[in-house]
C-alpha cells in the first residue's frame, strides 16, 4: 500500500471515531420539588414518542445519551403528583435545576362523575386488571436494558454487578406463559465480589441440597474451605434466590404473570389484598388514581423452594391511569404478618420488611411497556447462633449487626423497545444467557454509547471504596 493510500485511510479512521464521538447529546441535570428543593428521585426522563430515557437517582440527578438525530425532538421530565417539564433537546440547560410544581386533580370532583365507573380501590384494581389486556404489549417484543445488582451490609457493599441485557416477552400473559420470557445478558460493566471470605451460610446450604450433607454454618470454620468450592456455592445460591429468571418469570413480577397459577395479582387477589383509593394526582397531564395497598384476610406467600417465604402482609401503592385504567407504577412490600415470619425475619435478617418491590411502565404506542424495576430483599449471609457469655472479637464481629446482616437490589432501566418481528425472530435464534453472576470480557466502546442508571453519591463512594478492597475485579 503507498503511503498516501496509509495517509487517507489514517484521516477516514480518524473521521469515524471523531464522527461517533459526537453523535449523541449528553443530558444531565438534577430534578427538585419547587416547594420544598428537595430532590425528586425516580422522576422519568424521556424523549417524546421514543424509549430513549432514563430515571432521577436519590438525589434527583440523572445523565441520558440522546443522539443527534433528535436534537429538535421534545424531552419530557414528570413525576406523579407534579407537573412535567418540556422543552426541545436542542435549548435544553445542564446548568440549572429542573423545578416540577405540585399537580392534584380534585377527588370529590372526579367521584361524581359517570355512574359505571369505579369508585372503592378494590373496583378500580380489578378493572385495571381486567384491562391488562387492552393496556399490555400485543406482539412479541425485545427490550434492552441496563442493571445494576449490589449487595451490601449496613457499612459497605460486598458486591456489585452492572450488566446490559435484553429481554424477550412473547407477550402470554393472557393464558400466563410466564415460561415465555427470556433474558440475556449481553454485555458486563462492572463486576466485583468480596463475598466468599464471609458466606459460610451459602456453602452449607449448597452442601445440603447437592451433596446431602447436613453442615450448621455455626460448625465451619472459612479457613478449611477451598476458595473455588466457596465460589461455586455462592454462584448456586444467587441463582436460585437471586437469578434475574426469578426476577421476572416469578409471583413478584406482578402484573406480567397474574394469569398464573397462584399469581398474587390472580383471581384470589382480594385474599391477600385489599385496596382503598387515596386521592387523585397527575402525571403528564393525565389524571391517575393513587390506591393503597393493604392487608387482606390471608396472608402473602412466594412458594420459594427450600425457603420458608411465607406468611407476609402486603403493603404499597399502586397508580392506575383515570382515562383508560392502564396500571402505571406499583410500589409494593412484604412484610413480616405471622409469628413464625417475624420470629424469622427478626432473627437472620435483623428487619421485618423481606420484599420491597417498584416497577413502573412506559407508554409505547398505547401499550405500557416495563421501564423500571427496583427490587430489595435481604439475604442470609452469616448464620448462626449468638453465644451466651464472653466472645473474643473475632466472634464479636461475627455477630456485629452492621456487619452481620445483608441485602441484595437489583434497578433495571429499560431504554429501547423493539417491535419488529424479523428482528425478534433473528433473537430469538441466538443463544440466551440469564446468569448475571459469569464474568465476560468488558467491551469499552459498547459502554460509551448505552444509557445507565446514574449511580447515587451514596453509592458512588461505596463503590468506590469496594474498587479499593476488591482482588477479583477484571476489566
Amino acid at each position: 500500500m503507498k503511503l498516501t493510500q496509509i495517509k487517507s485511510l489514517v484521516i477516514i479512521v480518524f473521521l469515524l471515531i471523531g464522527s461517533v464521538a459526537v453523535a449523541q447529546t449528553e443530558l444531565k441535570n438534577k430534578v427538585v420539588d419547587f416547594m420544598s428543593m428537595m430532590p425528586i428521585e425516580n422522576a422519568s426522563v424521556y424523549i417524546q414518542n421514543t424509549t430513549i430515557g432514563t430515571i432521577t437517582n436519590a438525589d434527583g440527578k440523572f445523565v441520558l445519551l440522546v443522539p443527534k438525530t433528535y436534537e429538535k425532538d421534545t424531552i419530557i421530565i414528570s413525576s406523579i403528583g407534579f407537573k412535567s417539564y418540556k422543552t426541545t433537546i436542542d435549548q435544553f440547560d445542564n446548568e440549572f435545576d429542573i423545578l416540577l410544581e405540585e399537580d392534584v386533580a380534585s377527588l370529590d370532583e372526579i367521584l361524581i362523575v359517570a355512574e359505571n365507573r369505579p369508585k372503592t380501590g378494590n373496583d378500580i384494581v380489578l378493572r385495571a386488571l381486567e384491562k391488562l389486556e387492552n393496556n399490555l404489549p400485543e406482539l412479541p417484543y425485545l427490550q434492552k436494558g441496563f442493571i445494576r445488582h449490589k449487595e451490601r451490609n449496613k457499612k459497605q457493599f460486598k458486591w456489585l454487578v452492572e450488566s446490559a441485557i435484553t429481554l424477550y416477552d412473547d407477550s402470554s400473559y393472557v393464558t400466563g406463559g410466564k415460561d415465555n420470557l427470556k433474558i440475556n445478558v449481553d454485555q458486563v460493566r462492572k463486576s466485583y465480589d468480596l463475598r466468599d471470605v464471609d458466606s459460610l451460610f451459602s456453602y452449607a446450604t449448597y452442601l445440603k441440597y447437592n451433596a446431602n450433607v447436613d453442615l450448621k454454618p455455626k460448625n465451619l470454620r472459612r479457613d478449611t474451605i477451598a476458595k473455588s468450592s466457596l465460589i461455586k456455592s455462592i454462584k448456586w445460591n444467587d441463582t436460585r434466590v437471586n437469578g434475574l429468571d426469578n426476577l421476572f418469570k416469578g409471583k413478584l413480577n406482578l402484573v406480567r404473570n397474574s394469569k398464573s397459577p397462584k399469581a398474587l395479582f390472580g383471581k384470589n387477589i382480594l385474599k391477600t389484598h385489599q385496596f382503598k383509593l387515596d386521592t387523585i394526582l397527575v402525571d403528564n397531564e393525565r389524571k391517575i388514581y393513587k390506591i393503597k395497598i393493604d392487608k387482606s384476610e390471608d396472608f402473602v406467600g412466594l412458594d420459594t423452594e427450600g425457603i420458608y417465604n411465607e406468611g407476609y402482609i402486603a403493603e404499597g401503592w399502586m397508580y392506575i391511569y383515570w382515562d383508560n385504567f392502564a396500571i402505571k407504577k406499583i410500589e409494593y412490600q412484604l412484610k413480616a404478618g405471622s409469628n413464625a415470619q417475624k420470629s424469622r425475619s427478626k432473627t437472620l435478617f435483623d428487619t421485618q420488611i423481606n420484599h420491597k418491590l417498584v416497577i413502573s411502565y412506559l407508554e409505547y404506542q398505547d401499550r405500557m411497556y416495563p421501564n423500571y424495576i427496583y427490587y430489595e430483599t435481604p439475604k442470609l449471609v452469616n448464620v448462626g447462633y449468638k453465644p451466651a457469655g464472653k466472645i473474643n472479637k473475632e466472634e464479636e464481629a461475627l455477630f456485629n449487626k452492621e456487619e452481620r446482616y445483608y441485602y441484595t437490589v437489583q434497578e433495571i432501566l429499560f431504554t429501547e423497545i423493539i417491535q419488529d418481528q424479523e428482528q425478534v425472530e433473528a433473537a430469538l435464534g441466538q443463544n440466551w444467557d440469564s446468569d448475571l453472576f459469569s464474568v465476560k470480557p468488558y467491551n469499552k466502546s459498547f459502554w460509551e454509547n448505552y444509557n445507565t442508571l446514574l449511580e447515587s453519591e451514596e453509592d458512588e463512594k461505596l463503590i468506590k471504596d469496594l474498587t479499593k478492597r476488591s482482588t477479583l475485579f477484571k476489566q
